[in-house]
């Protein structure tokens, strides 16, 4: 249909009265769910309410009227995303991972391009949008692309047709993907029009009309599947543990719980009957149909989310052993809601479990001997996990130690730092330093002060509830968003640990005595360097030998941490003339961040006061203040910044 008719016959609703803001809002909320409910609807489109409610509902209408049924099928993914509450970030961190690396056909990057610009500036398309409303992000698989080759022309062909579809000019930009056995497109489309006013698309369209579109485009382009290729395509399915299109056509055609013989045979399904009726013999040796009399078959309530389950895990599984090709692992899905559960491992891979909503996986080599795949909590940043860095994963969390040691030497609801140290002193362990053991409750204790669970009255004095470890306990179960922990251990590999100046994670191996270490796979590995870090520090003067027995020098991993923040002192004094002033216990701090230093020991911040400067441990909080000054001070090995935020500092 031209544009001009589809002006001509576009509802134009009036103006809502007394609404605002909040009905617009509740569009866009209904749109989101198009994708959702489409399959839960039956008949054509503008049945549901709401449905006419933006552009394109009656481009939905026509849309793929000329399509028969041996049309070329494409799949779209649709996500209506609230930049508001998706946050500042979205769109960069969304373009970036359709940009990374090993997308494209030689497994180098993604290119962005747009309309006409090839390549797109994603930069200045992420500062257009900055202050839009809402963005739409779609997946666009052709299930013909590899003969389609150029996904570039045909994706602006589409978005050509879309634009007279909407009435309005787009603005986008898209990245094709090769690297997976469907090759689709990702199209990042703006929430305004030509006109700078909110683009609302009809749920209709996104759910239908733009698909028609893509399909009639492929179609045109490749011509209608031959007989030949249809059955082909069917007969792959037959066997497949996903939810299928046999599955779906099976559903449509179930009455009152059963699909009945008369539903097999109708001539509709001709050309199906024998694939539909493998399908329901599969399903049943799965465990998920029933021939209750010869011809009548009830496929079971659970089918569909079974399947579709299925399918997820044999992507899973299959990534796994793509990734741990030539390597004997025991594979491993970790599992959420696994109480407590922790596992301890090497980054071997990662990339997105879910590309439309930037969901992040990792596959870990564990020190248990096993290959565990890790589904990552919404918005975790992929960068955070360098390939070779050693990662802890926990599920649902029990009581903390730390929590538990608190409250046990509390006295009438205060902790004291000091105290705690005079205790630690007492009682202390061979290798084990006092003062890195109350440092460490020090940044628990500053953990839950910013979540209003403890409050800190004076230096090192800290007033905690009388059910401080259960409180604790719930905080930890909210912070992991989904049942899913990862903490980076090391950003070194392991390798380049054996023989760094720095406090590594191996060296807190060596103090813990390599409890939790596998003989086979990664945790056979770290036994090795453990063995290889021994003799790094023996030559350093920092362990010795003993027979079987290996003695390590006291305050270890405190020396290594000085001998490390010197060297690099050193270096920094080197390129900026200025004079490192080291920062005694207790001894305030001042001057401007600079910038930060990723270490062995850590990742320090350097504060320039303009005629020396200063090493203190970094956090999120102390990076949004570059090129500011900052007062802090230096106790117990933490930072506390004028704010009363405090800095924990690294260990390993």
């Amino acid at each position: 249909m031209s544009r001009s008719n589809d002006d001509r016959f576009r509802i134009r609703p009036g103006t809502p009265k007394q609404r605002g803001d909040a009905f617009i809002n509740k569009v866009l909320r209904q749109t989101n769910k198009a994708g959702a409910k489409l399959g839960k609807r039956v008949g054509g489109t503008g049945q549901r309410p709401g449905s006419r409610l933006g552009r394109g509902h009656v481009a939905a209408r026509f849309a793929g009227a000329s399509l028969a049924p041996n049309a070329r099928r494409v799949t779209i993914k649709a996500r209506l995303v609230h930049l508001a509450k998706a946050g500042p970030r979205s769109t960069a961190t969304h373009l970036r991972y359709i940009e990374r690396e090993g997308v494209d056909r030689q497994g180098g990057p993604g290119h962005a391009y747009g309309p006409t610009t090839d390549p797109a500036d994603t930069a200045t398309f992420e500062k257009r949008g900055r202050e839009d409303r809402h963005q739409f992000r779609f997946i666009v698989s052709p299930e013909d692309a590899e003969q389609l080759d150029d996904l570039r022309t045909y994706t602006r062909h589409l978005m050509a047709r879309m634009e007279a579809d909407l009435g309005s000019r787009l603005d986008w930009v898209a990245v094709d993907h090769w690297n997976t056995d469907n090759p689709h497109t990702h199209l990042v489309l703006r929430g305004k029009g030509d006109t700078g006013k909110d683009l609302i698309i009809s749920r209709d369209y996104i759910a239908v009309g733009m698909r028609h579109r893509a399909a009639e485009l492929a179609t045109g382009w490749l011509g209608p599947l031959t007989e030949l290729e249809i059955q082909h395509a069917m007969q792959r399915e037959v066997d497949q543990e996903r939810w299928t299109g046999l599955d779906r056509t099976l559903q449509r055609e179930v009455k009152d719980g059963l699909v009945p013989p008369d539903a097999l045979a109708a001539p509709r399904l001709q050309r199906q009957r024998q694939m539909l009726i493998g399908r329901l013999q599969r399903l049943q040796r799965l465990g998920l149909a029933t021939e209750q009399q010869l011809g009548t078959w009830a496929i079971h309530a659970d089918a569909e989310p079974t399947l579709r389950a299925m399918g997820e895990r044999g992507d899973i599984i299959r990534t796994m052993q793509r990734v741990m090709s030539g390597k004997q692992r025991e594979l491993a899905v970790f599992q959420s809601g696994a109480d407590g559960h922790t596992i301890v491992g090497r980054v071997v891979a990662k990339g997105l479990a879910d590309e439309l909503h930037d969901k992040g996986y990792l596959v870990i080599d564990g020190t248990d001997g096993k290959a565990h795949y890790v589904a990552l909590p919404p918005r975790s940043e992929l960068e955070q996990y360098p390939t070779g860095a050693v990662v802890e994963v926990k599920g649902s969390p029990d009581v903390r130690a730390a929590d538990r040691n608190i409250a046990a030497l509390s006295v009438n609801g205060i902790y004291r730092t000091d105290h705690h140290l005079a205790l630690a002193q007492g009682q202390a362990t061979p290798n084990r330093d006092p003062r890195e053991v109350v440092a460490a409750h020090a940044r628990r204790l500053e953990a839950l002060r910013r979540a209003g669970i403890a409050e800190r009255e004076a230096e090192g004095v800290w007033r905690i509830p009388s059910d401080l470890t259960e409180q604790g306990r719930q905080y930890d179960v909210q912070r992991l968003g989904g049942g899913v922990a990862v903490e980076l251990k090391a950003h070194l590999p392991i390798e380049r640990q054996t023989r760094v100046i720095g406090a590594t994670w191996l060296d807190q191996q060596l103090i813990s005595g390599g409890k939790g270490l596998g003989d086979v796979g990664f945790g056979g590995e770290v036994k090795d360097a453990l063995q290889q870090r021994v003799d790094f520090l023996a030559e350093q003067g920092l362990a010795e030998r003993r027979g079987q027995h290996v003695v390590l020098a006291r305050s270890l991993l405190a020396t290594l941490r000085g001998r490390e923040l010197k060297r690099t002192a050193q270096d920094v004094t080197a390129e900026t003339s200025l004079e490192y002033r080291p920062i005694p216990d207790g001894q305030r701090v001042v001057g401007i961040y600079r910038r930060s230093f990723m270490l062995a020991s850590g990742r320090y911040a350097m504060l320039d006061d303009g005629i020396g400067f200063s090493l203190v441990p970094w956090n999120p909080t102390i990076e949004q203040r570059v090129g500011k000054n900052i007062s802090a001070v230096v106790r117990g090995g933490c930072v506390v910044l004028d704010s009363r935020k405090q800095i924990g500092l690294p260990i390993g």
